[in-house]
This record gives structure tokens, sequence and C-alpha cells, in this order.
């Protein structure tokens, strides 16, 4: 994801630069170009190769070496070799080795330069691209820290493994407290269940023992109510004998 953002940022500036490039290039007009009858414009890329292997070639040991034997034979053959074979003769102070080593040096010097400056040019351009880098680098680099820097704030609000085995620990005991009081009332409930049963069997034990006096009391009677309903139904025979005395019988016929 941080990738993808980066290269679609790149991609952006890099289309921003380009446009404005263009746009200053249409805005700026070209001068009129003088062209010459004869003009030789060599590749420059090739050129520039060609001198700088040339200039690098000079400055290894092997150049030194084959100068040395050139200059060494040359020098022998025209002091040793008899005079009808020398073509560069001491008596004129071996002058066409001299202009062949003049010239040579009057070659070297531009071409040395030449190869300096294309190796200035690369260096230029090296140089541009680390600075380029080097800014990409920045921009990456202060990307990153404010990214980090918001995931730290961010982490903030999150809970650390410190805080949630803590907090698991708090759970635990709660858990463990929670069980033990459970248990604690599990018995009084089971206290409580036995005198419930204690107390059933008691309030058994006293209706029976209700109903027993009860069927007693009634089996039992008082003479004092017993007189009294004696007295009450001699006096209602007496009152139905009396009526019935008192009514007058039918004549017969």
């Amino acid at each position: 994801m941080l990738k993808d953002r980066l290269e679609k940022k790149y991609a952006e500036r890099r289309e921003r630069d380009n446009r404005s490039r263009t746009d200053s290039q249409l805005a700026t007009p070209t001068g009129r170009r003088s062209r010459k009858f004869f003009s030789y414009n060599p590749n420059p890329d090739a050129f520039g190769r060609m001198t700088e292997g040339f200039a690098r070639y000079m400055g290894t040991p092997q150049f030194l070496m084959w100068m040395t034997i050139f200059c060494g034979v040359w020098l022998a053959w025209n002091s040793l070799a008899p005079e009808e074979m020398q073509f560069d003769p001491r008596s004129l102070n071996f002058t066409l080795l001299t202009l062949m080593l003049s010239l040579q040096a009057s070659y070297a010097a531009p071409l040395l330069l030449l190869a300096q400056n294309r190796q200035d040019d690369r260096d230029r351009v090296v140089a541009a691209e680390d600075r380029k880098r080097d800014q990409q680098n920045l921009e990456e680099t202060q990307y990153l820290t404010r990214e980090i820097a918001s995931l730290r704030i961010a982490l903030r609000e999150v809970a650390t493994r410190d805080f949630v085995r803590s907090e698991l620990r708090d759970i635990l005991e709660e858990l463990q407290s929670i069980s033990q009081e459970q248990e604690r009332h599990s018995e009084q409930l089971q206290d409580i269940s036995e005198d419930i049963e204690e107390l059933e069997e008691a309030i058994d034990e006293v209706a029976e023992a209700a109903e027993g006096a009860d069927s007693e009391e009634s089996t039992a009677v008082d003479p004092a109510e017993y007189v009294e309903h004696r007295d009450s139904a001699a006096a209602d025979t007496a009152e139905a004998d009396h009526a019935a005395l008192s009514t007058p019988k039918p004549r017969e016929a």
C-alpha cells in the first residue's frame, strides 16, 4: 500500500515536470540557424568514446612500455646502423623522432582534454541524479516519518500487551470471586432447603396433632349440652301431644 502510494506520487511529479518543461520549450522561440556550405559534425558520442579509449590507453603501463621500446629501437638503429641505412641520423639530432613526439604530444593534449570534459559531463549528470535521488530519499523519509508519527498516535489508543494481560488477570480474579460466591450461595441454599424440609416435617406433625385433637373434641359430649338437648326434645314431644289432644275429632255419620 505504501509502495503504490509512493509510485503514484512520483508518477504525478514526473508528469508535472514534463508538462512544465514542454510548456517552457514551446514558449521559447528558436533562433534561425545559419547553415554553411560545408560543415562536418561527427558523432559526439563515438568521438568521445574514442578519445576516452585513447586517453585511458595512454595512462596504462603497456603504452609506456611500448613507447620506451619504440624510442629505444629508433635511437639504437639510427645510432649503430650504417649511415646508408639510417633514416634519422644522429648528426641531425634525431629531428624526425623529435617531430613525431611533438606531433603526438600536440594531439594527445586535446584528446585528454576532450576525455576530461566528457568525464566532467558524466560527473555532472551523476551529481544531478544523486541530488535528485537524495531529494526523493528525503521526501520518502519525511513521508515515512509522518506515517510513523501517525501510527504512534493511533497506537496510543490501542491496548498494549501488558494492559491486556492486566485486564485478563483482573477478569480471572473476578471470575474466581464470583465462583466462590456462587459456591457460598449454593451452600446457603442447601442449608435453607434443609431448614425448609425440617419446617415442613414440623408443620406436618403439628397438623396431624391438630387433626387428632379435633377428632377427640368431636367425639367428646358436654353434659350440659346433653341435658339441654334432652329437655328441648321432651318439650317438643309434650307440645306435640297437647296439640293432638286439643284438636276435635270429626263425628261419625
